[in-house]
């Protein structure tokens, strides 16, 4: 069973985030959404750490402490690091890596204090991946990866933290991007799985890693087998 009591969704108003809150919210679950758009309970941009401390407080009036934490927010980003602004390392890290350490230091302290709880934050294969055009991103989420596996070694045994590491998937995070197009039915065909992934798919990850009560400072790779895919596979290999 997941740990019982309310649960946040940072990053709740759209996407991953908010198909785990629709699932959270099916099963009876008090769930408090952090987001800057779409549907959310608490305004929180993850980049303003002065909007963290308040979300924080607003939700700790609105339900108490809360059992779970999902971290799904985050933002893309594709340049290469040859002609990328330092502007966008500096956000980039902000949203992805710095916003989500902040979210669960901010709610690990409270939810030892009740007794425990489970942190599971979206990160991405591209934290272990090379992608030539997306250098700023795949650094962001190699950080987050690192800072669930210290989160994780600091915090036990209260509070379990670990993380999901999708493949791509469609969530507006894609953008216009031509379902159709070329570049993602070719990544549907290299997916071992023959497709992309969902919202719905990854949302199952993160609670099932909630359920997994021997189980912290890991990073589940959700990605329908993307990942298994070798640059040095012979080329008789389908």
């Amino acid at each position: 069973m997941s740990p019982s009591g309310p649960s946040v969704v940072v990053g709740g108003g759209s996407g991953i985030g908010a198909a785990l809150a629709r699932r959270r919210r099916a099963a009876g679950n008090e769930v408090v959404v952090w987001d800057v758009a779409g549907e959310h309970d608490v305004t929180c941009d993850l980049a303003e750490p002065a909007q963290i401390d308040a979300a924080t407080a607003a939700t700790l009036a609105l339900v108490g402490v809360p059992a779970s934490v999902d971290i799904t927010a985050g933002i893309g980003h594709s340049a290469a690091l040859a002609t990328a602004p330092s502007t966008d390392w500096d956000r980039v890290m902000a949203v992805n890596a710095r916003g989500p350490w902040l979210v669960m230091r901010a709610l690990a302290g409270p939810m030892a204090g009740a007794g425990g709880g489970s942190i599971v934050a979206v990160s991405s294969v591209s934290g272990r991946l090379v992608d030539r055009s997306m250098g700023l991103y795949c650094a962001s989420k190699a950080a987050l990866d690192m800072i669930v596996k210290v989160a994780a070694a600091e915090w036990a045994p209260a509070v379990r933290v670990n993380a999901v590491a999708p493949g791509v998937t469609d969530t507006p995070m894609l953008g216009p991007t031509p379902r159709d197009g070329t570049w993602l039915t070719g990544v549907a065909r290299r997916t071992a799985l023959g497709r992309l992934g969902t919202a719905e798919d990854v949302a199952e990850a993160v609670l099932g890693l909630h359920d997994l009560h021997w189980v912290t400072g890991q990073v589940l790779e959700c990605d329908g087998g993307l990942g298994l895919r070798s640059p040095i596979s012979p080329p008789a290999v389908p």
